[in-house]
């Protein structure tokens, strides 16, 4: 585990990485699936809707530094591609906050991280999960990874967002819709964070 929100100080980020227990018993599904050489790294499970709020302002500034052109507007759809509006709507539910979604990638037995092809929540097309199916003479090893990410966490009931392909849901509003359920297992998570622990929590 490496929980990235909480390693770059964001405030009410979680020193430990939460998710729902139907995750929980799918991820364990995954690592039985992968190559003995291979294990799994999560990045970030259940995020409390200040650190929601947080990356969604963080990354509107990004992009409004590097495309000034756009108007507000464009720079929150175009953030919206890349952070889920920080919304606790039950229609437009982001996903982190049911503690249904995981941010996740490979690594060697060693727990060191494989080259998927691009950092943890990089900005660009190359963060699609099939960019490398498209552009296979770019990354060859990166093009397999995610292969072998995406096949398994699939198996095991994920779902994927197509953007990111370190992004896996289950339970949620987003995986309710790609598997065309018309409700999704999971609401959202509501917690306390004191300490970077979580004091208290309810299900709204």
């Amino acid at each position: 585990m490496e929980p990235i929100y909480y390693q770059q100080q964001i405030s009410n980020s979680l020193r430990v990485i939460h998710v729902r227990e139907g995750v929980y018993e799918r991820l364990q599904q995954v690592l039985t699936l992968l190559p003995q050489e291979h294990c799994l790294l999560l990045y970030d499970g259940y995020r409390p809707f200040q650190v929601q709020q947080h990356l969604f302002s963080h990354f509107s500034q990004q992009l409004a530094k590097r495309m000034p052109q756009l108007t507000s507007q464009e720079i929150v759809q175009a953030t919206k591609k890349y952070v889920a509006f920080p919304s606790k709507d039950a229609a437009h539910l982001a996903p982190h906050l049911t503690g249904g979604a995981i941010d996740v990638t490979l690594a060697d037995v060693h727990g060191k991280a494989l080259d998927l092809g691009t950092a943890f929540d990089e900005m660009n097309e190359k963060s699609a999960t099939r960019y490398f199916e498209q552009h296979t003479h770019e990354n060859p090893l990166a093009c397999q990874y995610r292969r072998l990410l995406y096949n398994c966490m699939t198996l095991a009931g994920f779902t994927n967002y197509a953007e990111e392909w370190w992004h896996y849901d289950y339970g949620n509003v987003a995986w309710a819709r790609r598997v065309q359920a018309q409700v999704g297992h999971y609401g959202a998570v509501h917690a306390t964070i004191q300490n970077h622990h979580v004091k208290e929590f309810r299900f709204l």
